[in-house]
């Protein structure tokens, strides 16, 4: 059982959500919440592949990530391994809903005192994160 889930329709068809997640570029402009930006040191967007970035917080701190993607399914699923702390896995399930897609969010943290202690901050960061990939894919 994931700590967290959210979960948001797009208008945008489920290949449309998976390209904004495999280009680096446009993954870049979108990952995190509001405020952030991120510089990519490596993105290996494969089973197994290495996935290495820098989030640049609006507060002018930088918070280095480094991350395996664990599992990719064209156009349906990316597993993500977040291996420096705090440790967790985030399965984003992309949905076939009508014309859109839902997306499920579901992070699953190694620490589950740290989850409880940031619940509220994760959660909201995660809507943030979500309200961006909408506007990505225009959805």
């Amino acid at each position: 059982m994931p700590d967290f889930r959210n979960e948001r329709i797009l208008a945008a068809s489920p290949s449309q959500v998976f390209a904004a997640h495999s280009d680096p570029v446009r993954l870049a402009r979108w990952w995190g919440p509001e405020g952030f930006r991120n510089t990519f040191q490596a993105f290996e967007f494969r089973k197994g592949g290495k996935w290495s970035f820098t989030m640049h917080g609006p507060d002018g701190k930088d918070y280095p990530n480094e991350s395996v993607f664990a599992a990719i399914e064209e156009n349906a699923r990316v597993l993500i391994d977040h291996v420096c702390e705090p440790r967790f896995k985030l399965d984003i399930l992309l949905h076939p809903h009508g014309t859109g897609t839902r997306v499920e969010w579901l992070a699953d943290f190694e620490n589950k005192t740290f989850a409880k202690n940031m619940e509220s901050f994760l959660l909201s960061s995660n809507e943030q994160n979500l309200d961006r990939l909408a506007a990505e894919v225009g959805g």
